[in-house]
C-alpha cells in the first residue's frame, strides 16, 4: 500500500497486523501535518478503507 498524493498533499499509511491499528501520515510540500489514526480487521486494511480516511479528512479541511 504506497502514499496517496491529493491536491499538494501526500497521505502515507502504516499498519501493524500484529496490534490491528495504523495510521495516515500527511505530509503537504514534504512537512509532516498531522497523523490519521484507524483500526481495522483481518490481514491489512482494505484500500477502500484507506480512501475513506482520506475522502473524509479532505473534506473535512477544505482540501
Amino acid at each position: 500500500m504506497g502514499a496517496v498524493d491529493r491536491n499538494g498533499f501526500r497521505f502515507e499509511p502504516e499498519f501493524s497486523v500484529i496490534e490491528q491499528n495504523g495510521a495516515i501520515h500527511v505530509y503537504h510540500q514534504g512537512e509532516f501535518i498531522e497523523e490519521i489514526k484507524f483500526d481495522f480487521s483481518g490481514k491489512y486494511p482494505e484500500m477502500n478503507q484507506i480512501e475513506q480516511l482520506i475522502d473524509r479528512y479532505c473534506e473535512q479541511k477544505g482540501i
